[in-house]
């Protein structure tokens, strides 16, 4: 671990140095909210003629070097805050000593044109806003807010949910890159499962921004970028301190509380350190107790350490214990051996941790552009333990498994950025460098029972995994109305096993190329159209790896996306997309079995809408629509099907939202039926789920209630086409399994803010 830490600690130091003696030429101002003094960031300043666009970063940093000469008023408007038009003559922008407060408001879509590119448009970012309006559990939970992505839990509430997303049944995070202030949640070669994302280490009420995207477009998102991604922002600021408690049915309790340590002063918030913490418990509502417990905390500190460089430094805990019901089949159910929602075998369940070191340094350099250094580590160890098939394979002590793993997670990502013009015409240079490295030990598969008593062991070794990805996206305003965005980047992978079973050591490596190719067109104020086209991956575990020798284990994902987005009238926002995916031969480490299975190609062809409306003041509707066609390839039609890939699907509902006062959602969820197997002779079922949200603020408190299933439907949260075998039967039996979803579940919620 040393031998891979102090050379990134060195680089780091040395970008520190960089930053802290970097010229002070930059000439710009900052935007904050004029109450709290926080910096608004993504913040759209637009010259009055709308021939140039800056935007306000992290710090509400706008950077006027891009302005033209002569400019003498700006346009600033942000979403969740009223348009603000300044002179520029009025601005000190030597030594980026002037604030420009805006003021706060809940927006109408009538405020809203279409100015940005499509992958930065209006449904690409999820607020803190929203994610206050939903019921929400856990940050896993803000995955739903996503267009598109549903989630299913099956193993009680510590396992990292299963994900489904654009014709894919992912797994736990195969197709979809997840980050966190820009470390990785997915985990590679992981014990359970290859992409394995466990947000649980996320507090809710920290997040500040969740950006998404869907499609292999986007060249500073690599591994397991074919779905999309969504990235994470936790909050650099405080706006107040709080303390908040939370209790439902059950036995459902959580307390949450972030604190200020540094005292807020001047007119623009330079500097926060704060530090948050959430435990958590329910008994959950399967006959089986579940007895989870969650405990996390963050401690987070964000300034400025010269007048060009912002130091972002987080530390953050989480632990989490629980029990679980696991996936009963069918026939126990309808028999009458257990109810719907017990258990076969109620000793499953499962123990994490992780902790995480994470360095930022964000420096505004001269001429323009920026220059992000990142280092982070994380510290994980992971425990599971399932019984899917019950007594098939050891009839005297039942087939329950345990998935076990310590890793050490290094990481560097390094990012710039300019903007400049290029013989009159607007261009955007971006460019990076990320390296991972993942040092896994003791990764095991034992058959246990009862937890305690080892039968057999199927699986031992250590792996260490190295990932070195670099960058580069050329952008080019040709016209007002058209860009153009070329792009490409190259991985390279270094997998090695120990194998402490069979006592041999392997390793291999491999390299892909991934260009990606991205057009936008503003028609005007109202129509933007957009064609998006790309080469992604994602990377298969290092037991397969080094199996294949480095071969075939990057298989790349073709994709296209032609699409826009519409402003129809004064309150109405449409955007919608057709698109296509092409995957490449794969081969799959079954991490429940250990065994190795080859995948074929595959073609997804789908289309997604949504819609944004404003009812009235204050109220609003949306609703989202995802169809697909997913097929297996180079088989027989009737056998092309695949297994839990989502064909439709839609959410959607109503949101009633002020600054105090009243405020509240009723949302719908709906999954159609979807093929189990390959032939579609055994079906997964859907299910239509309403929930709904409503609290009540002030400016020192807010109550409030959640209800998740309102209608109390009864509903399998996720299922599986299995074979197992029960305690007295001749033999094996294959159905659908299932965990039954939530049913009717209200909780109250209490905050003090100070």
């Amino acid at each position: 671990m040393r031998q891979i830490f102090k050379p990134l600690l060195l680089i780091f130091n040395l970008f520190i140095y960089l930053a802290s003696s970097a010229q002070k030429e930059n000439h710009g101002f900052y935007i904050v909210n004029s109450i709290s003094k926080i910096p608004v960031i993504s913040a759209v300043v637009q010259t009055t003629d709308k021939s140039i666009t800056i935007i306000s970063d992290e710090n509400g940093f706008v950077n006027f070097k891009r302005a033209p000469v002569g400019t003498d008023s700006l346009i600033i408007s942000s979403i969740g805050y009223q348009i603000k038009t300044i002179a520029v003559a009025g601005l000190n922008l030597t030594g980026n000593k002037s604030v420009v407060d805006i003021d706060s408001k809940v927006s109408s879509l009538s405020e809203i044109t279409v100015k940005a590119p499509a992958n930065n448009g209006i449904f690409k970012t999820i607020s803190d806003l929203d994610i206050h309006l939903r019921p929400i559990n856990n940050s896993q939970e803000v995955l739903r807010l996503v267009p598109g992505l549903f989630i299913g839990q099956h193993a009680g509430g510590g396992k990292a949910e299963q994900i489904f997303l654009r014709g894919f049944d992912l797994d736990h995070g195969t197709d979809i890159n997840i980050s966190v202030d820009g470390m990785p949640v997915n985990m590679v070669s992981h014990a359970h499962g290859q992409g394995y994302a466990d947000l649980h280490f996320v507090i809710p009420e920290l997040i500040d921004k969740v950006n998404f995207n869907k499609g292999p477009y986007f060249a500073d998102k690599g591994n397991f970028t074919t779905a999309g991604f969504v990235e994470f922002k936790t909050k650099d600021f405080l706006e107040r301190n709080f303390v908040k408690a939370e209790g439902g049915q059950y036995n459902t309790f959580r307390g949450i509380t972030g604190i200020n340590l540094l005292k807020p002063s001047g007119n623009r918030r330079n500097q926060s350190l704060y530090f948050a913490g959430e435990a958590s418990f329910t008994k959950g509502y399967f006959e089986s107790p579940q007895n989870f417990s969650r405990f996390n905390g963050l401690l987070k500190y964000h300034g400025s350490i010269s007048t060009a460089s912002t130091l972002t430094a987080s530390a953050s805990f989480f632990t989490s214990k629980w029990n679980a019901s696991g996936q009963i089949p069918d026939r126990a159910v309808e028999e009458g051996l257990v109810g719907f929602y017990g258990a076969i075998d109620n000793t499953e369940g499962g123990y994490t941790q992780r902790h995480n070191l994470n360095l930022s340094l964000l420096t505004n350099l001269p001429a323009g552009a920026t220059l992000r250094n990142q280092l982070f580590y994380s510290r994980y160890q992971f425990e599971l333990y399932s019984n899917f098939t019950f007594f098939k394979e050891d009839p005297i002590n039942g087939d329950q498994i345990r998935q076990k793993e310590q890793r050490n997670l290094f990481g560097y990502n390094c990012t710039y950025q300019k903007d400049y013009l290029l013989k009159k015409i607007p261009a955007q240079t971006s460019a990076g460098f990320q390296l991972r490295y993942d040092d896994i030990n003791n990764i095991e598969l034992t058959r246990t029972k009862d937890r305690v008593i080892n039968t057999a062991q199927l699986m031992l070794g250590d792996i260490n995994e190295l990932n070195a990805g670099s960058f580069i996206s050329e952008k080019l305003s040709l016209t007002k109305k058209l860009d153009i965005t070329a792009a490409a980047r190259i991985d390279y992978f270094t997998n090695r096993y120990n194998d402490k079973l069979a006592g041999t050591l392997l390793s291999s490596h491999s390299t892909i190329v991934s260009p990606k190719l991205n057009f936008n067109y503003k028609l005007n104020d109202h129509v933007q159209l957009y064609i998006y086209n790309g080469r992604g991956f994602h990377s298969n575990d290092t037991r397969v790896a080094i199996q294949e020798n480095g071969k075939k284990v990057l298989p790349a994902a073709y994709g296209t996306d032609f699409g826009g987005v519409f402003k129809i009238g004064k309150k109405l926002v449409l955007q919608s997309a057709i698109w296509y995916l092409w995957l490449e031969q794969e081969f799959v480490y079954v991490g429940d079995e250990g065994v190795i299975e080859a995948g074929g190609k595959t073609k997804r062809i789908g289309y997604d809408f949504s819609a944004r409306y404003e009812i009235a003041k204050n109220l609003f509707a949306d609703a989202d629509i995802s169809l697909a066609k997913p097929r297996a390839l180079n088989v027989p039609s009737a056998e092309s099907f695949l297994p839990l890939a989502p064909r439709f699907t839609s959410v959607g509902g109503l949101t009633y939202r002020k600054e105090y006062g009243w405020n509240g959602s009723l949302r719908y969820r709906f999954m159609d039926d979807r093929p189990a197997n390959e032939d579609n002779t055994v079906v997964a079922k859907g299910y239509f789920i309403v929930d709904a949200a409503l609290n009540y603020s002030t400016k020192k408190w807010e109550a409030g209630l959640a209800i998740q299933n309102v209608l109390d439907t009864k509903w399998k949260e996720t299922q599986f086409d299995t074979e197992s075998r029960l305690k007295n039967e001749a033999a094996p039996v294959s159905e659908i399994h299932f965990t039954p979803g939530t049913p009717f579940f209200a909780r109250l919620s209490f905050a003090v803010f100070f």
